[in-house]
């Protein structure tokens, strides 16, 4: 008894260092728990202890307690009490983390949904073929390849691996507890959504995307050459920091802004556009906020993602999430299940044709997969790219919408393949080239 004591006197020391040390991020560490534990259980539908012992089992956020309340639905975070902050859902507009100026009784409007229920094989409805076996494909490789992405769940931490191939779904597997019909955050996917509504408001003639930025504030001084363009391509030259093991510009805007459009608007120019490639979440909820701005008003900017891209292809389980002020957070937050993800790869596969409707045109692929100046040849327009042979044992014409902690649509077009690979871990705990080389070994 007297050792455990003495333990219990030792601890108590370290843990005031540990909290007095990380003061300063307890506001982000409880936002994040908070905002997690809410999407995770109000969105995906997964109960609050598996979101605490996986999803927010990850540094320095494993500290926060979540307290969850079902009836207002609403999660609260904070570390050993200090720092509380709370999320809330809106419904059609999912979790938000809220501050003190916040009124929780304000109402939103939701966005419209126009989801059809086709009765046709996958991806244009639900059906998934089974009974098709192509030649060139040795099933056996290909399922063994699957089954080791799933090996060592501990450190590879996989949730889910989808492989589409000849207009079929030729391999599929889900973690224990996960299905098709699975919500799972893409993470920094979304951006690639954000990128495909440019795509596709340019294919109508409605964007000029080397029209300067509609800001305002930008007009009086250099930033007024900034294009969307240089947006999409992360080069417009404006200075953001991008750490989240920090407080740093990402992580303020996430997790303490109200209006995240603004964040990046907000920054000095620290070079001249294209001089720099700086990857920027705030970039894109910039683009976001410019997006709003082509609408004569707040529900048409609402229901435009929905009507014009992810209905239209099916992905009915998709939602995107919006910050306190509405504004679709594209940078980081939108779920959707396995199918629904890869759905959005194979848009990119039929080049931007889907069930015989041009979406946006086919050129759209060649601007998104152009790299990027001084990127290395790893990035184009919101999309990612191995143009500079980053995964050497995969063809160099693969481009991929990548999200934190693994989450991948890739689309490959040598091989007519689209692979969608979520969970918790990436690289080096699971490793992408061997996984997406192991795959592509199946298929001659």
């Amino acid at each position: 008894m007297k050792l455990l004591k003495r333990i219990g006197l030792l601890l108590i020391p370290i843990l005031g260092i540990i909290i007095y040390t990380n003061y300063p991020k307890l506001n982000l560490i409880s936002g994040f728990a908070s905002k997690n534990m809410a999407s995770s259980v109000f969105i995906a539908e997964r109960s609050a202890d598996y979101v605490a012992n996986n999803d927010n089992n990850m540094p320095l956020v494993k500290l926060a307690n979540v307290k969850l309340n079902t009836k207002d639905q609403s999660a609260t975070g904070s570390v050993y009490g200090l720092m509380p902050r709370k999320s809330i859902y809106r419904e059609g507009l999912g979790c938000v983390l809220i501050n003190d100026d916040y009124t929780e009784t304000e109402s939103f409007p939701i966005p419209n949904r126009f989801i059809k229920n086709d009765i046709l094989p996958f991806p244009y409805g639900a059906i998934v073929l089974k009974d098709t076996l192509f030649a060139n494909v040795d099933y056996d490789k290909l399922y063994a390849a699957i089954n080791n992405s799933f090996s060592n769940p501990d450190v590879k931490k996989t949730r889910s691996v989808l492989v589409y191939h000849k207009n079929r779904i030729i391999g599929e597997k889900y973690a224990e507890g996960f299905n098709e019909n699975s919500k799972i955050l893409g993470w920094s996917m979304t951006k690639s959504i954000v990128s495909t509504l440019y795509g596709i408001l340019e294919y109508k003639g409605e964007i000029n995307l080397n029209h300067s930025a509609p800001i305002d504030a930008w007009q009086q001084d250099e930033r007024k050459n900034i294009t969307i363009n240089h947006l999409l391509r992360m080069q417009s030259g404006l200075a953001w920091e991008e750490d989240y093991t920090k407080i740093s510009d990402v992580t303020k805007m996430l997790f303490l802004d109200a209006d995240m459009t603004a964040s990046q608007a907000n920054k000095k120019a620290i070079a001249a556009p294209t001089k720099i490639w700086n990857y920027s979440s705030g970039t894109t909820n910039l683009l976001s906020g410019i997006l709003r701005k082509q609408f004569d008003n707040y529900q048409d900017y609402l229901d435009f993602p929905y009507r014009a891209l992810i209905d239209k292809i099916g992905m009915n389980s998709m939602l995107l999430e919006a910050d306190m002020e509405g504004n679709y957070v594209g940078s980081s937050y939108a779920w959707a299940t396995t199918r629904d993800w890869a759905k959005f790869g194979i848009l990119y596969l039929n080049k931007g044709n889907w069930n015989g409707e041009q979406l946006f045109d086919e050129k759209w692929i060649n601007y998104i997969t152009t790299p990027t100046e001084h990127s290395d040849g790893t990035y184009g327009a919101h999309f990612w790219l191995n143009a500079n042979g980053k995964y050497p044992n995969v063809p160099r014409d693969m481009y991929s919408a990548n999200g934190f902690q693994g989450q991948r649509v890739y689309i490959i077009p040598s091989k007519d393949l689209v692979i969608v690979r979520m969970g918790l871990a990436e690289d080096p705990e699971f490793d992408f080239n061997s996984f997406l080389n192991e795959i592509l070994s199946a298929i001659k």
